[in-house]
């Protein structure tokens, strides 16, 4: 049987904050995906990725967050919840720590939502049709 080398199972813990960071995903999670124990589990992830588990998962959360900020109207609080946070005192202390300002103020100093907002080309030739016109402007039936 071959071993899977260490950093494989970091990875896999990684991997699990990566794309479930909005659960209520905790270090004991990730160690238990990883297959070690917590303090273990911690010390290892700080060797290979630099930062502790705890770190790594709320840096994933508050980019995620900031991301929502940027591109959605929805409120703070409600943004705190999807990215997995329950304290909005928490988040904000967090964002601010981390992008130098307030979430709000974060918001406030980009463009508004709708600018990033995709139309269809389709949607736009429709509603940019010219009303009540049709192609026989002559006067006759139709056209009147």
């Amino acid at each position: 049987m071959v071993s899977v080398p260490p950093a494989r199972h970091l990875v896999r813990a990684r991997d699990l904050a990566d794309t479930r960071y909005a659960e209520g995903l905790t270090v004991a999670d990730l160690a238990r995906a990883a297959g070690l124990s917590r303090a273990h589990f911690s010390q290892e992830f700080r060797r290979a990725f630099g930062e502790s588990p705890h770190a790594y998962l709320l840096t994933r959360r508050l980019e995620r967050a900031a991301s929502l900020l940027r591109f959605t109207d929805h409120g703070v609080a409600r943004i705190c919840c999807d990215v997995g946070l329950s304290s909005v005192g928490s988040f904000t202390t967090s964002f601010t720590r981390m992008f130098g300002m307030s979430p709000t103020a974060y918001r406030a100093a980009l463009p508004p939502p709708e600018t990033y907002a995709m139309v269809p080309a389709c949607v736009l030739r429709v509603y940019g049709r010219p009303r009540l016109r049709t192609f026989r402007e002559d006067g006759g039936p139709g056209g009147e």
